[in-house]
């Protein structure tokens, strides 16, 4: 990966932590500290940081370094659309490929490097993040393997009735206890969604804050094997999730549900939550399955 390319990829994922408020207005974005967080010298740092400068999510301050722009904090303020996309992305082509078994099962960096056009670096960033995703794993020997998860409608339709079965359970377990904090943690995540980050945060980041929301919530049983098998699942359905993420009016449904099953749990109303959680699935399930159909029949696999 050359540089610059690097340097796009970095002031993407801050861009994203910005749109987020994880980097509030006024922050002072230290380079050594962004360094040691995406494991890269401060020479692309300082790229991307200058990338964000000109995008006005940052401002250079002589002599004292860059800090995060007021401006961000403006309703009218988004992340550069450049900055969000990765539709095309050598990452999404790949995953794209191997949902639809155009890819065989074991490959090489070097098979994926010729036939992407992709760099050395492109290849082990893809490969990291299809680990990280739970697609793919590196081979004991030479090479890697990708894994057998769920490409199809009903392997897809299948993990969601699982979490049906599980998920609304888990809340009448005797065992079940409400963290009050861990509550208004999500609702703060949720709210923000609805307010904010639904219109600015690509679809990677709003399926990611959607899952850590049942997985905080299935934690509150207080049985370690719910809540593995529930981050197993979720991994799982990642590649599927991408073609059903749906339209920013699906996204606001699902926080508005999120924040009236909070408000139950709230209340102490578990019964009331648990019916709630699997009316929630079983309406996710339905919406996606609909459309994870309509992308299959019209051949194309979107993010």
């Amino acid at each position: 990966m050359k540089k610059s390319q690097l340097a796009e990829r970095i002031a993407h994922d801050i861009s994203v932590k910005i749109a987020s408020k994880d980097f509030a207005p006024g922050d002072h974005l230290r380079a050594q500290a962004l360094a040691d967080t995406f494991g890269v010298s401060r020479s692309p740092i300082r790229e991307a940081l200058l990338i964000l400068n000109e995008a006005g999510l940052v401002q250079k301050m002589p002599n004292r370094g860059f800090y995060v722009s007021q401006s961000a904090d403006q309703e009218k303020t988004s992340v550069p659309p450049a900055l969000l996309s990765e539709q095309r992305s050598p990452y999404h082509r790949i995953a794209n490929d191997w949902r639809n078994d155009v890819l065989p099962e074991e490959v090489t960096e070097q098979f994926l490097r010729e036939t992407y056009k992709a760099t050395k670096a492109q290849v082990q960033e893809i490969l990291t993040r299809a680990v990280r995703e739970g697609w793919a794993e590196r081979k004991a020997g030479y090479g890697w393997r990708f894994l057998n998860v769920a490409k199809s409608p009903r392997a897809f339709q299948q993990i969601y009735q699982f979490r049906m079965s599980i998920e609304p359970a888990a809340m009448l377990l005797p065992e079940y206890e409400v963290s009050r904090d861990k509550l208004e943690e999500l609702r703060a995540t949720q709210k923000r969604m609805l307010d904010h980050d639904i219109e600015h945060l690509p679809v990677e980041r709003l399926l990611s804050n959607g899952a850590q929301f049942h997985e905080e919530l299935i934690k509150f049983a207080n049985n370690p094997y719910f809540h593995m098998a529930l981050v197993r699942v979720n991994q799982m359905r990642r590649l599927l999730e991408y073609s059903a993420a749906s339209t920013p009016e699906r996204f606001i449904e699902q926080s508005t549900q999120h924040l009236a099953i909070l408000d139950l749990l709230a209340r102490g109303e578990i019964l009331e939550a648990s019916f709630a959680m699997k009316k929630h699935l079983s309406g996710a399930m339905s919406s996606k399955m609909q459309l994870i159909r309509v992308s299959d029949e019209a051949g194309r696999w979107t993010a």
